[in-house]
């Protein structure tokens, strides 16, 4: 039995819950909000975590000795204060993505759990499903691997209250925009099969609020050794693009990288100039058996159970180089 603590009790937080509570090994014992009414809502709403306790300070759910890890759902600003604070009483951590606003909280981050022997991961919900692994397990059999193109692409309807002057957590200047918000679904996975790129040039589209200037949409051109990438994110309009993995003996296909419900193989064949049958494409598979948020909370309570601190799918290096990635894209934007 893992007993969790929810920091944060919006939707996000909802959406998991509904993952974990198909662990039978997951019990929510306590819940953290800003207000005790809006942690009351959340118990109703929330069979897993109807008979928690309620705080309304991180410090002292955190101290609660009927703890053993903590889950941040919270604004990306938070993430490090929160989880630091959790670390420091003794908590295992699932941090929502991204893990911090830069590289540098991160690696904070990540230092004080290692030197703390506790297990911090980051809750990247694609890259643990079995549809992602099993493209991953299917690279070899396309390589050499020569490019990778992500597009995650959806029209925010924050965009439009931004439009008017309301600015929203998704769209905050400075810890939020499109990058941080649906731009790292895209890098996350990358990072997960490929490592760290050689080289990153990103474009952003940006919205001048009275708050700051947020990034709204935006491209990136990376460089491995033999390979190339590309990716494409947005939340000022939306796309029907699959990632895709181009190798010399086939290609691999996800169509849609934040869930991965399905996923497909085409086999390289003989050249026709156009004239002759396109190739077939091979389904891997189709939709997931559990809810999308199941796998991470699985994950994370394997590596409790096995005395693991650190994942392998979703490792702190990946998160880390990840982070060190926006942060190049961000450069110009944070001036």
């Amino acid at each position: 039995m893992v007993r969790f603590g929810v920091i944060g009790t919006g939707r996000i937080s909802d959406w998991v819950l509904k993952g974990a509570a198909q662990d039978p090994r997951i019990v929510v014992t306590a819940v953290c909000s800003r207000t005790r009414e809006a942690a009351e809502s959340f118990i109703q709403r929330n069979i897993l975590a109807r008979d928690a306790r309620i705080y309304t300070s991180v410090e002292e759910m955190a101290a609660d000795p009927e703890v053993d890890a903590v889950y941040v759902g919270t604004p990306n600003q938070t993430h490090c204060a929160y989880t630091i604070t959790c670390l420091n009483a003794g908590k295992h951590v699932l941090c929502e993505k991204p893990l911090a606003i830069n590289a540098q909280e991160g690696r904070h981050m990540a230092e004080t759990a290692r030197e703390k022997g506790l297990l911090l991961m980051e809750a990247m919900v694609s890259t643990l499903n079995p549809n992602f692994l099993t493209v991953a397990s299917k690279l070899p059999e396309i390589a050499p691997i020569r490019h990778y193109s992500s597009y995650f692409c959806q029209y925010s309807s924050k965009y439009d209250a931004l439009k008017i002057g309301i600015v929203g957590t998704a769209f905050k200047p400075g810890t939020a925009g499109a990058l941080r918000d649906i731009g790292v679904y895209t890098i996350y996975p990358m990072v997960a099969l490929f490592g760290k790129p050689q080289s990153v040039k990103g474009q952003l589209q940006t919205f001048q609020t009275a708050e700051g200037v947020t990034d709204v949409h935006g491209s990136a051109y990376l460089r491995y050794e033999g390979m190339d990438a590309t990716l494409v994110w947005s939340k000022i309009c939306d796309s029907f693009q699959s990632t895709e993995i181009s190798g010399e003996k086939g290609n691999l296909l996800v169509d849609e990288i934040h869930i991965a419900r399905k996923t497909e193989f085409v086999p390289h064949s003989a050249p026709t100039s156009g004239q002759g049958a396109k190739p077939g494409r091979i389904v891997l598979s189709e939709g997931l058996p559990c809810n999308e948020y199941y796998y991470e909370f699985k994950e994370f309570a394997d590596l409790i159970q096995s005395g693991r601190t650190e994942s392998e799918i979703n490792s702190l290096d990946t998160s880390l180089t990840v982070l060190e990635i926006m942060d190049e894209i961000l450069a110009d934007l944070q001036g």
